[in-house]
């Protein structure tokens, strides 16, 4: 029998008598390293702290424990986007829900297993025990990840599929995942396509179009997802990324008809939510948008990772249908339940000024947006969705100085990745070509300043400081084709003099990539090329040139 001894597990459940079930089967089997979550807030506060190799959850956490809106499924998607737990951690959903829409949300989350109950110790335990073989096998590659080294990984994958051949399908999604993940589109592209030539997998599929999407092969991806859905129709992830292609087309409407579909079938994923109510903003359909909004709000309410930018969003929705009454409750909502979010100030006065325009007070609503901007500055993380639909405001409400204010941090900013085209784009939009012009002569200038800086810190040898700041240049001008090849160019030489780092590799591939789109005729591509493939080979990521 295998000893689990020094299994640590997490379970979250709000019934004191299901967690001393569950403790009683698990010490049944030797293990008793086991804590306690009462409910979602809790286990996040839990695996905040320490991690746990097992998670066994309960999908329905609404039982008196406060979280009475939150469930498995959504925790799930916390964590998962959060980064609270590993591909390590063994996440098992526990479950009597019979509403297959709530166990299709939850399985696409692609929980290690989901059981239903009632069940027995002995199939708690095959279970487990099905799951930790699986983590044994994978467990060297998770540590390689972790520390991102991608060729260790990619080595140790080949290592274990001929220890466990019984896995080496997953070992090669593994090793194609991590030529995506670092960039190499090609090498991940024709793992895909080998895997297929075995049998149609949904996930090999999926990486396939994944791969088309990221080289812009946007007509090439909708072909494998149409394929992928007629014979999978209840493959979830293969909607959004449907739904990203028709929206990277320009086709909004096919966009929101997708996301409709996939609700229909999956109606409980916040993130696809939030989506489809984008969309349907955008395209006009305001019924749909605040349908969907609505369900965000509610569903994320008792999630630790609330958004306040949900609420504006509905707020925005109400106030395009001409909804003061409800647009002002859910403003009230906002300042009452997400008080103390470093985000709510800048979220509530954006929601104010929309409110006071739908009443025609435009100096009360000038006042608000001044203080939305200086509440901007002081905020983390806001979109810049958000930010730019504060600038349009401020436009409109004739605060050029604020308006420039928002623009000029973003671009400072090397989180937004707001270039200078769509800085310079926003004004243009809003007539303002005066204001245009003045923000891409400072941009332009600042490029030529770091551009300067990058060539003194290559000049003294310091190749990371030099990679740095021409990130910085290509972050403000990503078009700019001189700043492409000088940031390309120094990436490549730190790599190959100052050792292999998977980020900075992956990077290096992505603007290969995008070089390759928009300057492949340019013999100077060819030379950074063969030098990337110089750098795999020297490192043993490649042996092809």
């Amino acid at each position: 029998m295998q000893d689990y001894a020094e299994l640590t597990v997490l379970l979250v459940d709000p019934n004191p008598g299901m967690r001393a079930s569950l403790r009683n089967m698990l010490n049944q089997s030797g293990i008793t390293r086991i804590d306690d979550a009462v409910s979602s807030g809790t286990a996040i506060r839990q695996l905040g702290k320490k991690n746990f190799d097992l998670v066994l959850c309960e999908y329905d956490l609404g039982s008196g424990s406060g979280d009475n809106g939150q469930d498995g499924q959504q925790l799930l998607e916390d964590l998962r986007l959060h980064k609270l737990i590993g591909p390590w951690t063994i996440f098992i959903m526990l479950t009597s829900e019979g509403v297959y829409g709530k166990v299709v949300s939850a399985a696409e989350l692609l929980p290690a297993d989901y059981i239903l109950k009632p069940f027995t110790v002995e199939v708690l335990m095959q279970r487990i025990a099905k799951a930790v073989g699986r983590r044994t096998a994978f467990l060297p590659i998770y540590e390689h990840i972790g520390q991102g080294n991608v060729r260790e990984a990619i080595a140790a994958s080949t290592t274990a599929e001929a220890n466990h051949p019984r896995h080496a399908t997953d070992f090669a999604r593994v090793r194609a995942e991590l030529h995506f993940g670092a960039g190499q589109l090609a090498e991940a592209e024709l793992a895909y396509h080998t895997i297929l030539a075995g049998r149609p997998i949904g996930w090999a599929h999926l990486g396939l179009a994944r791969c088309q999407f990221a080289a812009q092969r946007y007509d090439d991806a909708l072909a494998t997802l149409d394929k992928l859905l007629a014979q999978n129709p209840k493959y979830m992830a293969a909607y959004d990324l449907l739904a990203r292609t028709h929206e990277a087309l320009g086709q909004a409407v096919q966009a929101k008809k997708v996301l409709e579909d996939a609700v229909a079938i999956s109606p409980h994923m916040v993130s696809r939510l939030r989506h489809l109510g984008t969309v349907a903003y955008e395209t006009g359909d305001i019924g749909m948008a605040e349908k969907a909004f609505k369900q965000v709000v509610a569903k994320a309410k008792y999630s630790e990772f609330r958004d306040p930018e949900d609420h504006v969003n509905l707020v925005k929705t109400l106030v395009k249908k001409g909804d003061a009454n409800q647009a002002s409750g859910v403003i009230r909502d906002l300042e009452r339940s997400l008080r103390g979010n470093t985000n709510t100030e800048a979220c509530r006065a954006i929601s104010a000024a929309l409110l006071l325009d739908l009443s025609g007070n435009d100096t009360a609503a000038a006042n608000e947006l001044s203080n939305a901007v200086a509440a901007v500055g002081l905020a983390k993380g806001l979109s810049n969705g958000l930010k730019l639909g504060l600038v349009q405001s401020c436009l409109k409400h004739k605060l050029d100085k604020d308006a420039a204010h928002v623009v000029i941090d973003m671009m400072g900013d090397t989180e937004s990745g707001l270039s200078m085209e769509q800085a310079v784009g926003v004004f243009e939009h809003a007539g303002r070509h005066d204001i245009a012009r003045s923000i891409g002569e400072q941009i332009t200038h600042q490029v030529e300043e770091l551009l300067e800086s990058a060539a003194s810190h290559l000049d003294q040898g310091d190749h990371r400081a030099a990679v740095t700041t021409l990130g910085m240049a290509l972050r403000k001008n990503p078009s700019n084709l001189p700043v492409l090849y000088a940031t390309i160019s120094a990436m490549l030489r730190q790599l190959d003099e100052l050792g292999w780092e998977a980020p900075l590799a992956e990077q290096a591939g992505l603007l290969l990539e995008r070089l390759r789109r928009i300057d492949s005729g340019n013999p100077e591509f060819d030379t950074l090329l063969q030098q990337h493939s110089a750098t795999q080979r020297k490192y043993g990521i490649s042996t092809t040139a």
